[in-house]
């Protein structure tokens, strides 16, 4: 057993405040187990703009109490240094939510914080409504969103100004991220941080408030046959009390998600992106002869629908198909405003925003970007993510998306046209968008950086028969955006593709786009590229 490692380990246990991991690290210490204990003592949890993410587990690089306690006292010295005092924190129903939960209050309690935490469970946009509704300094988030079961997480927002930056109840950018980081990594001791137990746990009257405002977005309800899934989160009841204010029809739950469950017992991953997530949904639509499939993630801050298309039967929309329905509809309702979307996401809303004489702006990956740009309108990312009502929660918001939808539903209907109709109204006037996400998984983060690493030493002259034209290095972006890990390419014919590590995964992500006079152009297109970019994405 290395010497150093092992008074790393038990330096470590010494310090635990959770009997569990330390007796953990103590039977691999005991066992001289140097292959396991390194996996746990890989570097601190990154913490970044997503905050911290990562598997449930002993040690450092993993997400448990002892790291959960020493990020909440760094980010206690954040707020000192900048006169921030008070919180509210939130959970979902992961495995060690409710933990974090209090130990993250104990934290900021004994360090003299005004402290809030919501009463139960319940989806981020609630907690991102909080913040600014309570007029609080910080939000926490412990979630890890659509991760799989084993993770946990924790997300950071600031609710005002902050360095500069006006936040406004939206998730941290950088360079706050790092400022948090480095006062984490100076956080030396847990059991030396004082505890406090002074909190208020809030009471249904925040939840009230959030419903009764996004039911506002649902004026005109009708009765509509739509078949919800929860996906195993935090967004059944919310979603109901929501749906029922505005006066719509019940939803049709898939029984078999709606109910919190943290092992997420019917879906591999709990993610309506994945292949097979949203089958349960399917199947019950079709049961019920229904009119729409909506679903959220575990968290609820991300949405995702399906139709019953003539030509292939019932089918997801794509993130992007959603952005175009939820734009298109909002641009024709509006008389001024700004539309804006992230770079992966497909270009066709800054057309629809051109055409309904509109203000468009394009950000980096992540609704933290989104959330920054004054008075947005409306703002999507194609991996659902969808923000219809920035006044009440600035920042994704799968439930505000999800009766917007609804109305947007309704309102067709009464037309005797489909959400199919409007989608093809928009392609008429722009040209069809074929858009595509494909996704690498690496066995580890370093993977990334060797495949970013190489495409930029040898980047491809010809994919698929096509000429590249240009490549934009994203890291030396030519606009106003600022540095990220990209790449920007172009093809012949107007084929757009951005190359892009995962923000919160070991994933490499590819963004496809193809303009084409019809679906099945553009999708021939889409077929001919998929191989040759999952060749490109793969380490030899």
């Amino acid at each position: 057993m290395d010497q150093k490692l092992a008074t790393e380990v038990s330096a470590w246990i010494a310090d635990d405040p959770d009997p569990k991991t330390a007796s953990q690290l103590q039977s691999l210490l005991a066992a001289g187990n140097e292959v396991e204990l390194r996996r746990y003592f890989n570097g601190f949890l990154q913490f970044g703009t997503a905050g911290l993410r990562g598997p449930i587990g002993p040690g450092p690089s993993c997400m448990n109490n002892a790291v959960v306690g020493r990020t909440a006292a760094g980010l206690v010295a954040y707020m000192k240094e900048r006169g921030l005092t008070s919180v509210v924190i939130g959970r979902d129903a992961r495995h060690g939510s409710e933990y974090f939960t209090q130990t993250s209050a104990e934290i900021f309690s004994g360090a003299g914080m005004k402290v809030y935490v919501l009463p139960r469970p319940l989806p981020t946009p609630v907690l991102a409504f909080a913040v600014n509704e309570l007029g609080v300094d910080v939000g926490v988030m412990v979630t890890a969103s659509h991760n799989p079961p084993q993770d946990n997480g924790y997300k950071v927002y600031l609710g005002g100004t902050v360095d500069g930056i006006e936040y406004r109840g939206s998730q941290i950018i950088t360079p706050t991220d790092k400022s948090i980081s480095d006062q984490i990594d100076l956080v030396t001791s847990l059991k030396s941080q004082p505890r406090g137990t002074n909190w208020e746990v809030l009471d249904e009257e925040i939840v009230h408030k959030y419903t009764s405002r996004t039911a506002l977005l649902g004026p005109r309800p009708a009765d509509l046959k739509i078949v919800y899934t929860a996906m195993h989160g935090v967004g059944t009841k919310t979603l109901q009390r929501i749906f029922h204010k505005a006066g719509f029809a019940s939803l049709i739950l898939v029984d078999a998600q709606a109910d919190p469950d943290p092992d997420f017992p019917t879906v591999s991953f709990p993610n309506p992106e994945e292949p097979g997530a949203i089958d349960l949904a399917l199947e019950t639509a079709k049961a019920f002869d229904a009119d729409l499939v909506i679903a959220n993630d575990p968290d609820a801050d991300r949405c995702a629908a399906a139709i019953n298309d003539p030509k292939t039967g019932w089918r997801m929309l794509r993130g992007d198909e959603l952005g175009v329905v939820l734009g298109e509809s909002i641009a024709r309702n509006t008389k001024s405003g700004i539309l804006a979307n992230s770079i992966v996401s497909s270009s066709i809303l800054s057309k629809i925003a051109k055409h309904y004489k509109l203000d468009f702006t394009e950000t980096l990956t992540g609704f933290k970007y989104l959330a920054k740009i004054p008075n947005l309108t409306f703002g999507y990312e194609e991996a659902l993510g969808y923000c219809v009502d920035a006044q009440t929660v600035n920042d994704k918001d799968g439930l505000s998306a999800a009766l917007m939808l609804a109305q947007i539903a309704v309102d067709l209907k009464s037309q005797n046209k489909t959400i199919l109709d409007l989608l093809n109204e928009v392609w008429a006037r722009h040209g069809f968008h074929g858009t595509e996400q494909i996704s690498i998984r690496v066995n580890q983060l370093s993977d990334v950086t060797k495949l970013m690493t190489g495409l930029r030493a040898n980047p491809p002259q010809v994919i698929a028969g096509r000429a590249v034209e240009s490549i934009v290095d994203l890291e030396k972006p030519s606009n106003d955006l600022p540095p990220t890990d990209g790449l920007r390419i172009w093809l012949a014919g107007g084929i757009r593709i951005i190359i892009r590590p995962s923000g919160t995964e070991a994933k490499m992500k590819c963004y496809v786009e193809v303009i084409a006079p019809d679906s099945e152009s553009a999708q021939k297109v889409l077929d001919e590229l998929r191989s040759p970019l999952q060749a490109l994405l793969t380490l030899n």
